[in-house]
């Protein structure tokens, strides 16, 4: 099947979800986003973008921003961020404290809330602009010179980030962070605060499907560490529904609480998806039936 018709059948196969569920409430400025809003862009290792529906509309792009975080530190210094987070699924809410207290300090993987914190301390002491660097990646591999922080958001998520604060101050009570908590806390919703639509998200990403290589042909990533990237987002990057994200659409994702979900297909591209209200694990619901579908009816699948 051609790849627009996939997408007309994953945005036909969304569409009952597209307003169900819920905002992300808990962080003000995302609670007053209109619900009923679907995009899909799909982006492929050959140079062609195909999209649907609201592809163009920017959004915050929340956890998503945790590859490309865990990607800068890993092309930078490899394996050495394993030793301060795991790669196994948590099986808990992305920002739970039990296994975070339970298991000494060190995070389960770098996807959840916790781990994530230690992957941008990391870039902060390798970069000393975690964020700035975060942005000066998307920015050229978008393609869109002006990419940047919602300051709204961003403060919203500042005032009501409470569990998030608290999370980096028990990663500091085990020495797990190596910068200050509030220079951590800053970074870490600067770069989730991102605004960014689909079409740009899947040209980001692409380096993930193309064994590391950026849009210029240098490369980020060796072949070997892409790969285990998108095995932790396979097994990681939705939390604890990523056993049903797995049964149901079989790629290596990762989904964040404005409502996208970024898909990557191994040396054929990248989809990204975004339609606002979440289902019960925090991950866009829509998004999640578009994916079904797309991977149902086209030859896009790892399996």
């Amino acid at each position: 099947m051609r790849i627009e018709d996939a997408l007309a059948r994953a945005q036909e196969a969304a569409a009952p979800e597209v307003g169900r569920g819920r905002l992300a409430e808990y962080i003000p400025s995302l609670a007053a986003v209109d619900p009923d809003q679907f995009g899909m862009a799909i982006a492929s290792c050959d140079g062609q973008v195909h999209v649907i529906g609201d592809a163009d509309v920017p959004f915050s792009v929340q956890s998503i921003t945790k590859v490309f975080t865990l990607a800068l530190v890993v092309a930078a210094e490899g394996e050495d961020i394993w030793r301060r987070v795991g790669r196994e699924p948590s099986g808990n809410p992305f920002n739970s404290f039990l296994q975070l207290d339970q298991e000494g300090g060190r995070p389960r993987n770098p996807f959840i809330n916790a781990g994530a914190l230690v992957v941008t301390d990391r870039l902060q002491s390798l970069t000393g602009d975690a964020s700035g660097a975060l942005r000066d990646l998307v920015r050229r591999e978008s393609g869109r010179a002006d990419v940047s922080c919602d300051p709204e958001v961003a403060s919203s998520e500042l005032e009501a980030g409470h569990r998030t604060l608290a999370l980096a101050h028990l990663l500091a009570s085990y020495d797990n962070l190596e910068n200050p908590v509030d220079e951590v806390i800053g970074q870490y919703v600067e770069q989730c605060a991102l605004s960014m639509t689909c079409r740009e998200l899947a040209l980001t990403g692409l380096f993930l499907a193309r064994d590391g290589v950026l849009s210029d042909g240098t490369q980020l990533l060796s072949a070997r560490q892409t790969k285990r990237i998108n095995a932790v987002m396979l097994t990681c990057g939705t939390y604890d529904s990523a056993g049903e994200f797995a049964y149901r659409v079989g790629l290596p994702a990762k989904s964040g609480v404005g409502g996208g979900i970024l898909a990557v297909i191994p040396d054929r591209g990248v989809a990204c998806v975004w339609s606002p209200t979440l289902g019960a694990t925090g991950s866009s619901a829509a998004g999640l039936a578009a994916l079904d579908a797309f991977t149902t009816y086209s030859d896009w699948t790892v399996f």
